[in-house]
């Protein structure tokens, strides 16, 4: 019960927290994009685990756990594939708001280590915060769908920063699409592997842009 008091009550700040900390990533100029995204989501991870110690229980490693998240990655790659389409046919500005999400500044990281930053830091890290922390004590304070709801919208929100019309869009549909996984697994580890399968290859393998 402490666990979860001490959860509910951290639940403003590390919102606040992250909207700082994705402004920073997004909206100043200094150091590598990449490493400001892995260090802003192991910050919030590091605080998720912290204050609900009980969050390994919803994490269940098994080969339908794998399966599922290697599929559900593969399937929010073509929806975004589907979504880069049909955005070109809605908005004349599409073309160049997906470039700009492909040229973040490295800061000099070769590929290969954004590929690995991706898989083993920023996608585990993300999950272990929106779905893992916020979206599980917003489900219990508010139930399912008001929680659902309420993680989707703060994480597209946080994506304003990169005043970016279709990339805070593509957060939307991401943070519902694995809203939605959680929902229905209740374990963390499809979601992890699906996070970080998909932003690794789609941000350093097969890019959209």
């Amino acid at each position: 019960m402490k666990g979860i008091r001490r959860s509910r009550l951290l639940i403003p700040g590390t919102v606040v927290l992250a909207h700082l900390l994705w402004f920073a990533t997004f909206y100043l100029t200094f150091g590598s994009f990449w490493i400001k995204i892995a260090l802003s989501a192991s910050m919030l991870a590091a605080i998720s685990l912290w204050a609900q110690r009980t969050m390994a229980d919803r994490f269940r490693m098994d080969m339908k756990a794998l399966f599922t998240g290697a599929a559900a990655a593969i399937a929010l790659y073509f929806i975004f594939w589907a979504g880069k389409e049909i955005s070109f046919f809605l908005f004349p500005f599409a073309d160049d708001q997906i470039k700009d999400i492909y040229h973040r500044d490295a800061g000099g990281i070769p590929l290969w280590s954004i590929f690995l930053i991706l898989l083993f830091i920023t996608g585990p890290s993300e999950e272990i915060f929106w779905r893992g922390f916020l979206q599980e004590n917003l489900t219990l304070r508010f139930g399912s769908l008001k929680g659902f709801l309420l993680m989707t919208i703060c994480y597209a929100s946080v994506h304003l920063w990169s005043f970016n019309f279709i990339l805070i869009g593509a957060a939307a549909v991401a943070g519902a699409f694995w809203g939605m996984l959680y929902g229905h697994t209740k374990n963390l580890a499809p979601l992890i592997i699906s996070h970080s399968l998909w932003s690794a290859f789609i941000f350093a393998v097969i890019p959209l842009g």
